[in-house]
């Protein structure tokens, strides 16, 4: 096969990938958008306090429910943090979980690899929160974690507190906005509109936000919101993994995984471990891990190493850096080595859970499409859908904002 022809294929079998998990995408992005436009982030923070059992099941549930790509989930996990949420639900359990427990995850890993490895995701990323907990817990020392806070603190400057930019409150272009809690500064005036809104709505109910057409107007904004981060994570994996499977042959990742006899402990360790460096060396995060974890599995990776490598988003050199900015180096590197290590352990321990209870698929074996081949049905129904949610969240919006401006005029 021809370099071209390589090529061709690569993008082919991206082209495929992205085909049979469009629907699962537009699904989990519209159901995050829905949880974030009713619960805000207020009333998540105010119960994240404590570290204790209950503060860890919380976080991971909020988590979950806050989805968001990896730089989005470290962004939020900040703002958790410094407004008094305890490492532990912080640092562990949401920030964990707002990233690797996600249901858009979850369903394109359905679809591409198979339900053995939604469950595994779950079970073995509840463990690995436990394990940051712990490792917290028992080895770092609390005073890190108030160092890291007053770091935060001390560094993190005049924020908008819609999109998170750095905004200088001198200068002529900065946008203003009183409340209650004093005076908000903001890059520009669709910021302030959007944040106005999202006060607006947090003020109400939930049921009330439920009720009404403004809060399913924000629910559609904010599932935009969750491609606009997420879908250069999303592109970029398929194509990766798509041009990878297309060009590297099959002896090269023969010659990585096979390190000790398969099946034993070394070999299942090694892929674990190599599982979390190709995730770090990588930079992609997210959802666009998916793909890439399926060229992983069908070349002879263990099937705790395609876990350990999913984990391992969280500390690609990117978000390590923001890491190092937000807290300081010293707990950027605790971050790093916590969580490289507790992959690896996560990794290797749902591995041989998953073979002792026999729910590891045969080698290669791959998840295939949606049931009962309703893709393209599928795939129907949420375009227009998505659509919908364009017209509702950006097209009137827009249309909204200009007779606003008319009429003010």
């Amino acid at each position: 096969m021809t370099v071209v022809e390589s090529f061709v294929e690569g993008l082919r079998l991206a082209a495929e990938m992205g085909w049979e998990t469009w629907w699962a995408l537009v699904l989990g992005f519209t159901i995050a958008g829905a949880v974030e436009a009713f619960v805000s982030e207020e009333r998540i923070s105010a119960v994240l306090g404590g570290s204790g059992w209950r503060e860890l099941g919380l976080g991971t549930l909020f988590g979950a429910a806050s989805s968001s790509c990896s730089f989005g989930a470290v962004a939020t996990t900040k703002s958790l943090f410094k407004k008094g949420a305890s490492p532990v639900a912080s640092l562990a359990a949401f920030q964990f979980a707002s990233t690797n427990l996600v249901i858009e995850l979850g369903l394109v890993m359905w679809v591409l690899l198979g339900w053995q490895f939604v469950v595994a995701d779950y079970v073995a990323g509840f463990l690995l929160i436990c394990l940051l907990a712990a490792t917290f817990a028992a080895l770092v020392p609390a005073e890190w974690f108030a160092a890291a806070r007053e770091h935060l603190r001390a560094t993190e400057g005049v924020r908008d507190p819609a999109c998170g930019m750095t905004v200088d409150p001198t200068a002529d272009d900065t946008v203003e906005l009183a409340t209650e809690r004093g005076t908000e500064y903001f890059c520009s005036e669709s910021c302030k509109t959007a944040y106005a809104e999202e006060r607006r709505q947090s003020d109400a109910t939930w049921r009330d936000r439920l009720l009404t057409r403004d809060g399913w107007r924000l629910a559609s904004k904010n599932a935009l919101g969750e491609w606009g981060m997420l879908w250069t994570d999303i592109v970029a994996g398929f194509l990766i993994a798509g041009l990878i499977a297309a060009f590297v042959p099959r002896a090269w990742w023969t010659t990585l995984f096979g390190v000790g006899a398969e099946g034993s402990l070394t070999w299942v360790a090694a892929s674990a471990v190599v599982g979390v460096v190709v995730g770090v060396v990588t930079f992609v995060c997210s959802v666009g891990n998916v793909p890439f974890a399926l060229i992983l599995w069908s070349n002879g990776i263990a099937f705790g190493g395609v876990m350990s490598f999913i984990f391992a988003d969280l500390i690609v050199p990117t978000i390590t850096d923001a890491y190092r900015r937000y807290y300081g180096l010293r707990m950027a590197a605790v971050l790093f080595v916590s969580i490289f290590v507790t992959a690896v352990v996560s990794g290797v321990a749902i591995h041989y859970l998953w073979a002792g209870i026999g729910l590891i698929p045969p080698a290669g074996e791959t998840g295939g499409t949606a049931p009962n081949g309703y893709t393209t049905d599928l795939n129907a129904a949420f375009t227009l859908l998505f659509l919908g949610q364009v017209y509702v969240g950006w097209i009137r919006d827009d249309d909204a904002e200009g007779e606003v401006t008319e009429s003010h005029a």
